[in-house]
């Protein structure tokens, strides 16, 4: 797929896949906020990143909205501008809201809710059982690889040459979703934009170093204690790992460190299903973030699911108000579903 002239905007959003109303209302639309899920992954950042670039190409002004802010591991990436986590601090409403990555409204956070009652929303995403909130159009591609793609596929619409920044973000956010093009979800699409990318000019080994290289010594002596203390269950189909709010504090590290071990443990030979069980605490209440992978046929969205989560075929989380240890001992009987329905 290449960014020449193929006729009008119209006709050239078509053969791109994207619905002629969400290029209509990004064109009408003077003022822009994206927003992605609270706890940003790649994807969410990523492709944040890219449709901001994209909207400002064509003279528009557009700002990233995210309640937990950058994430550090991103901080290499060059922003569109700030990325804000208090819409008060907007000088006034922007006519649109984008958000993207994100399976229900309540996953962009607390603190955007009231803007979305009251500003037109474009809700653009690949999550399987999206609630379809968008209050002007939805775009929902559950086939698609990663939010990004999506974002990639307006740019080109946009006429936005994928060059330069907004090549590095759209590279993040397709690379990380798709475990460095080697999960189950890489698309033919997927690497074709990989390369095209690489061909407008991206150094790909600098941005994977970037990516790869930056894991302190705390965030060293996180993994030492979490992966030490794993689990290999289930005549090893199983691999778990914990990491309390004692492991966080004895490191003094933060949840963004404990990021990538549940992959980890998807590489022990025979495990089917691995999850990170991590803790976090607000006013003063203990709960669990899980976070399931899994490989081929094997679906832990279906386990998720039982918990009030979803995600991907092979990744997926939810959340429950327990410990990691009482989290565990819950989910268990439903990790067990997910090879029994594919044996």
């Amino acid at each position: 797929m290449t960014t020449e002239n193929i006729g009008s905007s119209a006709s050239e959003s078509t053969l791109l896949g994207v619905p002629a109303e969400i290029i209509e209302a990004l064109r009408n639309a003077k003022r822009v906020l994206i927003a992605a899920h609270a706890h940003p992954d790649g994807d969410a950042i990523g492709s944040c990143f890219a449709l901001a670039w994209a909207i400002r190409s064509i003279g528009h002004d557009a700002l990233v909205f995210n309640e937990d802010g950058m994430p550090s591991f991103l901080r290499f990436l060059t922003l569109p501008g700030p990325v804000l986590t208090d819409p008060s601090s907007l000088p006034c409403d922007p006519d649109l809201i984008v958000v993207l990555d994100c399976g229900d409204r309540a996953r962009a956070g607390e603190a955007i809710q009231p803007l979305l009652d009251r500003v037109p929303t474009l809700n653009i995403d690949h999550h399987l059982g999206n609630g379809m909130f968008g209050t002007l159009a939805n775009w929902v591609v559950p086939e698609a690889s990663a939010t990004g793609i999506l974002a990639a596929r307006i740019a080109r619409a946009l006429r936005t040459p994928l060059q330069g920044a907004i090549a590095e973000a759209l590279y993040v956010a397709v690379s990380t979703d798709t475990g460095n093009f080697s999960h189950g979800n890489t698309t033919p699409e997927a690497l074709r934009l990989a390369a095209d990318l690489a061909e407008g000019g991206l150094r790909i080994a600098s941005v994977r170093e970037k990516l790869d290289n930056d894991f302190s010594e705390p965030r060293l002596r996180l993994w030492a204690r979490v992966l030490g203390s794993a689990r290999v269950l289930d005549d090893g189909k199983f691999a778990a790992a914990l990491a309390t709010l004692e492991d966080f504090r004895a490191t003094g590290t933060t949840r963004e460190d404990a990021e990538g071990i549940v992959d980890r443990l998807r590489r022990i030979k025979g495990v089917r299903v691995a999850a990170l069980l991590r803790e976090e605490e607000k006013d003063g209440k203990v709960f669990t973030k899980a976070s399931l992978r899994s490989s081929g046929a094997d679906s832990v969205r279906d386990a998720a699911a039982q918990f009030g989560g979803g995600g991907h075929r092979n990744a997926a989380g939810c959340t429950l108000p327990l410990d990691a240890e009482k989290t565990l001992a819950v989910m268990h009987p439903y990790i067990r579903f997910v090879w029994n329905k594919t044996v």
